[in-house]
């Protein structure tokens, strides 16, 4: 992996625990009075779903939302629409910790915010966000900060430890791309998989390659999780890729710091393409409806 020699924030035994395992937790990493911050917009959201009846380009709602009891599952592309949670991406909470991991010249791959209200909060099947995306090179990342207090009854992000060395597995269900992969028949046992706790204010940091996912939040609070997803600015999208940009230029305004280039680093690492395409596909729970063998239970 591309790094800087100094490091900002992250130990040595950080760095190789990260490259070992593909995944970190840095607890109580962002201050609280940022995290209130995000809170408050997240209620306004909230209202702004109010009177909804489907899902839209920026809110997407849980399958038991009324126009009445508004429940959202994400917003899509927060940065765009929240100054707060844009800030936050281009501060050195954020970056900091990735240039020590993927060096100085970093783009956005995307941004969102996935909520699991108490009691109803939506699964993720088990998934590796590098087979939605796959790039030349994998200095592939997603940060995500935790906005509530995460334990193991709210729905927790979980990862296998170790798995980003492994293959890019099989997300398609009868040969059309279904975001999600079956654990026993790729040998997965859930008893090896990690969860990744901490208080409001932490984050964790997993690789792109990593297979994780997380079950439905079955606690009496919330479990929000706000994700910045980037990539090293070398490594370029695989064609067929769920990536997409207009033009160089549209590519290049995603730069969060560093330069950009025009010469992919190359390198051998797994792909699997993500293709074809099912009629669904507006977001990760859309798309893994058609998933058959499910590890995690369904919302009410």
């Amino acid at each position: 992996m591309a790094r800087n020699i100094s490091k900002e924030v992250l130990s040595d035994d950080q760095i190789s625990f990260y490259q070992e395992n593909g995944y970190l937790i840095l607890e109580n990493h962002v201050p609280m009075d940022i995290i209130e911050n995000i809170r408050a917009e997240i209620a306004r959201f909230n209202e702004e779903a109010k009177g909804m009846t489907a899902s839209n380009d920026r809110l997407d709602l849980e399958d038991s939302h009324t126009p009445d009891h508004p429940r959202l599952r994400r917003i899509k592309l927060p940065h765009t629409t929240s100054p707060i949670m844009k800030d936050l991406l281009f501060s050195d909470h954020i970056l900091a910790p990735a240039r020590d991991l993927i060096g100085p010249d970093i783009r956005l791959h995307t941004t969102k915010l996935n909520m699991k209200s108490a009691n109803y909060g939506a699964a993720i099947e088990w998934h590796q966000d590098f087979a939605f995306y796959p790039h030349t090179n994998d200095d592939v990342l997603a940060i995500s900060v935790i906005i509530d207090d995460m334990d193991s009854e709210n729905g927790p992000l979980m990862v296998f430890p170790g798995s980003h060395k492994a293959a890019i597995y099989d997300h398609h269900v009868d040969s059309v791309f279904a975001g999600g992969m079956d654990l026993a028949q790729n040998g997965f046992d859930m008893a090896d998989a990690v969860e990744l706790q901490g208080p409001a204010g932490s984050i964790s940091i997993h690789h792109g390659r990593i297979v994780h996912g997380s079950a439905l939040n079955t606690s009496d609070h919330d479990r929000r999780l706000l994700f910045y997803e980037m990539m090293a600015a070398d490594a370029f999208p695989i064609m067929g890729a769920m990536t997409k940009f207009e033009s160089i230029e549209d590519y290049d305004s995603r730069m969060l710091c560093g330069k950009t280039t025009l010469h992919p680093r190359l390198e051998s690492v797994p792909v699997r393409i993500p293709q074809p395409q099912p009629d669904k596909n507006r977001s990760i729970y859309e798309i893994q409806s058609r998933v058959k063998n499910r590890t995690f239970s369904t919302a009410s």
